[in-house]
């Protein structure tokens, strides 16, 4: 039994059936036994593998999407380069790169890490290690400051939420409790909910409350300083029904309640109700587009080539492969399965890759 596990149990017995939301928050966010706060997950050798750990074409093309963006604004001279999220800091080494050879961009740019894990800025601070001296901030409030451009690449999909479910009594939430052989299992609320939702029995419904304060936080904040956020998750472009908690462990699915602490939790991210929040929030909304759709507008299919054009058969064979994988249609292929959602400032114009606006040449 993991620690975290026994933990919870006490907690449970003491104080009753805890909401899905706050156990994801402690499974993830716990400050001895959380997920993110004891390891680095990511890659081969951990629990699941990202998009800027499969390839850097990535990170780059996420950075002229960037650089473009900081055009349109009117090139300001000092701009926040925001990650929400930022994994092992792959992405950010990756966009830094492309950086440096827009000169007055990077003269522009300062970098803030929003990170809570001290295991996983360890791993962003060695990654970005002489290419730049980043701010990292426990918080999304602290790092807004000014114009800002904000990157969020699976970050959406790892915050909490509340699962109720449409009984023949009503609407019930569902809760983490023990599951009579020592063990948790799911359960539901006495107590019927004030949701108005019709749905038939049986159906669930999720409420990302954490996701969507924080869109229409930044979205804002968007409205009153300037700058634009993509987010980058897996998730449905249209809202519905249905319970999508899920848990990997060495890149496999594991039951969520068996080992808290010990696998990543995450949910898919409803596009259609973020989008909504920043609309409601004064946000101009750009998609959510797929993945595929998204990286192939900003040129992935050309950064490809010229990367294999450049090297060894089997790193060219690489290149291919990681194309595919960004690309990959399907309902579990990351190029559809995963959709792309920008908000900006109302002024500023269509934004790249939700469009046939041209991106800057890399080199």
């Amino acid at each position: 039994m993991s620690a975290l596990k026994a933990e919870l149990i006490r907690l449970i017995a003491d104080e009753g059936p805890i909401p899905v939301s706050r156990y994801m928050a402690l499974c993830l966010g716990h400050p001895r036994h959380g997920y993110y706060m004891t390891r680095d997950p990511f890659g081969a050798q951990g629990d699941f593998t990202t998009a800027p750990e499969i390839s850097q074409m990535f990170g780059e093309l996420i950075a002229l999407w960037a650089a473009n963006v900081w055009q349109a604004m009117g090139a300001p001279a000092a701009i926040r380069l925001i990650e929400l999220g930022p994994g092992r800091g792959t992405l950010m080494a990756d966009a830094l790169r492309v950086a440096n050879g827009l000169p007055a961009f990077r003269k522009a740019l300062s970098v803030h890490l929003v990170e809570t894990s001290p295991a996983l800025r360890a791993a962003q601070d060695r990654t970005l290690a002489g290419k730049t001296e980043p701010v990292w901030h426990d918080s999304i409030a602290t790092a807004l400051d000014g114009p800002v451009l904000v990157i969020a690449n699976e970050f959406l999909d790892a915050l909490p939420l509340d699962q109720f479910v449409m009984t023949s009594q009503g609407w019930r939430e569902r809760l983490v409790g023990p599951d009579g052989q020592g063990g948790l299992g799911f359960g539901l609320s006495a107590m019927e909910t004030r949701l108005s939702l019709a749905a038939p029995a049986g159906a669930v419904f999720e409420q990302p409350t954490v996701a969507l304060d924080i869109v229409a936080a930044l979205s804002r904040h968007l409205v009153q300083a300037g700058g634009a956020a993509l987010f980058v998750d897996y998730g449905s472009a249209q809202s519905g029904f249905g319970d999508t908690l899920q848990a990997m462990q060495q890149h496999a699915y594991v039951d969520p309640l068996a080992e808290p602490g010990e696998a990543d939790l995450t949910v898919h991210v409803d596009f259609a109700r973020m989008a909504q929040a920043a609309l409601r929030a004064g946000a101009a909304v750009h998609g959510p587009v797929r993945q595929g759709d998204f990286l192939r507008a900003l040129g992935l299919a050309e950064r490809a080539q010229a990367l294999s054009a450049k090297a060894r058969p089997d790193q060219a064979q690489a290149v291919g492969a990681a194309f595919d994988r960004l690309t990959e249609a399907g309902e579990t292929g990351m190029g559809e399965l995963f959709k792309v959602l920008a908000l900006s400032h109302p002024g500023l114009p269509p934004l790249p890759g939700f469009d046939l606006h041209r991106l800057p040449e890399q080199g």
